[in-house]
């Protein structure tokens, strides 16, 4: 890492738009070694938003529930684990986040949740982390619990196609790929 790279001097953020699941943010900064003033500083755009997390639950045996549902944003169903935002209001962690969306998105609970790290989603125009959990053991015991905005379908696949569905474009979410990369090099799956 060089030590040539310093962070920016931020001036006071102002919000722009606020909605349930993010705030943006013009936030103005001036570079490092630059007077800081109006005159000098840049706007950037952020949005702020919650913690978010994704499970990847695992069977005994060894299917992945996976879940698919239409996204707004690239008009096209996708296939991906259970995920969401950590509610602050209920969510005593992101571990206990990650349960609870798995719980209402597909009816499963898993015996054991382990993390597998977190990521930035974006860091260029976002401030959050996604935490990524993978949830062993996993047996549906609960009805689903779908959000009003919310109409998933569960699908199982055995865990070794999961490589498959990525290589051929079936699972493209960023974040998705980033939970199963991170299992892959705690379990040694190739993929």
């Amino acid at each position: 890492m060089s030590n040539d790279v310093r962070p920016w001097h931020k001036l006071p953020p102002e919000p722009l738009v606020h909605t349930r699941v993010f705030t943006l943010y013009r936030e103005r900064a001036c570079p490092p070694g630059a007077q800081i003033s109006d005159e000098t500083a840049h706007s950037f755009y952020v949005l702020h938003a919650p913690l978010w997390v994704n499970i990847i639950p695992i069977t005994p045996a060894g299917e992945v529930v996976l879940v698919e549902q239409y996204r707004h944003g690239i008009d096209q169903i996708t296939l991906e684990i259970p995920g969401g935002m950590v509610d602050d209001r209920q969510d005593q962690s992101p571990a206990a986040a990650a349960a609870r969306e798995m719980e209402e998105e597909t009816g499963y609970v898993a015996a054991s949740i382990e993390p597998l790290g977190h990521c930035h989603p974006n860091p260029a125009i976002q401030n959050n982390l996604c935490f990524s959990f993978v949830g062993r053991d996993a047996q549906k015991l609960k009805p689903t619990c779908f959000d009003h905005h919310e109409d998933l379908a569960v699908r199982l696949v055995p865990l070794r196609d999961i490589p498959a569905l990525i290589a051929e474009g079936r699972i493209t979410h960023a974040l998705v790929l980033v939970a199963f990369y991170r299992l892959s090099l705690q379990e040694g799956i190739r993929f």
